[in-house]
């Protein structure tokens, strides 16, 4: 065998080997192009689930947190509309001109003096010293205190104070009336 034939079939079998090797790492990297996209999808199916769980998510407690929001700006406007209410209802019993004041007035004396001690002295609010000394009580009239409207019986040394002023009145009133108030204004 020649040289030249030599060279010639070393060349075929390193073309025929070199083809070989090729051919396998072509196939061994079409194996890997398509395990690497299987797993691309399937990771790329995890992904999108678990991002649509947590929208979800979101989605869920962001609209728990917006009615949450609603029913606290709901209950605090009702508030103000009840406390707007119940000031219009202070200012009209504080009112020199409230009709039926002197009836009220006369009534309270009446219960007071069921309930009185011997000596106790009657306090007015401002307003309604001057129909309480008309009125011809029976008690001393001592100092002023403040109020909407109304008197208390104080002892002489201070240890009992009966209140009939507007003031509590309105308050166990208004503590009583709070259902319907609450119906008129909200319809509940």
């Amino acid at each position: 065998m020649t040289l030249e034939a030599l060279a010639s079939e070393i060349a075929t079998a390193a073309k025929k080997e070199a083809k070989a090797i090729t051919d396998t790492a072509k196939a061994e990297a079409k194996t890997i192009v398509g395990e690497a996209k299987d797993e691309v999808k399937s990771l790329r199916g995890d992904l999108i689930a678990k991002a649509e769980r947590e929208c979800a998510q979101i989605e869920t407690e962001t609209v728990a947190s917006a009615r949450q929001a609603n029913q606290k700006s709901i209950l605090i406007a009702r508030r103000e509309e009840l406390d707007s209410t119940k000031e219009s209802v202070r200012e009209l019993v504080a009112s020199a001109k409230l009709k039926g004041r002197s009836a009220l007035l006369k009534s309270l004396l009446k219960e007071a003096k069921g309930e009185a001690d011997e000596g106790m002295a009657l306090r007015p609010v401002g307003i309604d010293r001057p129909a309480l000394e008309k009125a011809g009580s029976g008690f001393d009239i001592g100092e002023d205190i403040d109020g909407l409207g109304g008197f208390v019986l104080e002892a002489a040394d201070a240890s009992i104070v009966l209140d009939y002023r507007f003031d509590s009145r309105l308050e166990s009133s208004w503590v009583a009336a709070l259902p319907v108030v609450t119906t008129e204004l909200f319809g509940e």
